[in-house]
């Protein structure tokens, strides 16, 4: 049994007769004896092969490893499953917000251009004429300067935006 597991256990884990020699400090024959069951490790060398193969002793010893791995791997497949449908809710959840995101923001930029439209914006028909008002003038004039001057880019980035995030069906 012992002679089974080691190998079992040693492709399992994807190394050669050669790599776990070099990791137990060991030549390669010393391995192929085991394996074959010409000689059998000391209970030192059980204990580093269990390290080695991150194995409990016991498994090397008697446990059947074929039963466990397939185990194993029926346990690891399922975690993943778990773990994709995670990060796709985790996605969708994502590209919703941002969606209604986008869509509040031009929403913002839609408002604010009927304000400043109906306001009689000063900028539409800026007068510097008044002194009391240009200071306070100059400010908002600069405000609705880059406003009028990006929102339509902003404007557009976001149309974009919410039909690349809209649900696909």
């Amino acid at each position: 049994m012992l002679k089974e597991n080691i190998k079992l256990i040693r492709k399992s884990r994807g190394l050669s007769q050669e790599e776990l020699a070099m990791k137990l400090n060991v030549v390669r024959q010393t391995i192929s004896k085991w394996e074959k069951g010409l000689s059998v490790p000391d209970s030192e060398m059980l204990v580093s092969i269990s390290e080695v193969f991150e194995t409990p002793v016991s498994t090397l010893l008697g446990e059947n490893v074929s039963e466990s791995k397939v185990d194993d791997l029926k346990a690891i497949s399922e975690k993943l499953e778990i773990i994709n449908l995670q990060l796709l809710q985790r996605n969708n959840t994502r590209r919703k917000i941002i969606h209604w995101l986008l869509i509040s923001l031009c929403a913002v930029i839609i408002v604010t251009f009927i304000s400043l439209f109906l306001l009689n914006s000063p900028y539409f028909n800026w007068n510097y004429n008044n002194p009391e008002n240009a200071v306070l003038g100059v400010a908002f004039h600069s405000f609705e300067w880059l406003f009028v001057r990006i929102a339509p880019i902003i404007f557009i980035a976001s149309i974009v935006g919410i039909i690349l995030t809209r649900k696909k069906a």
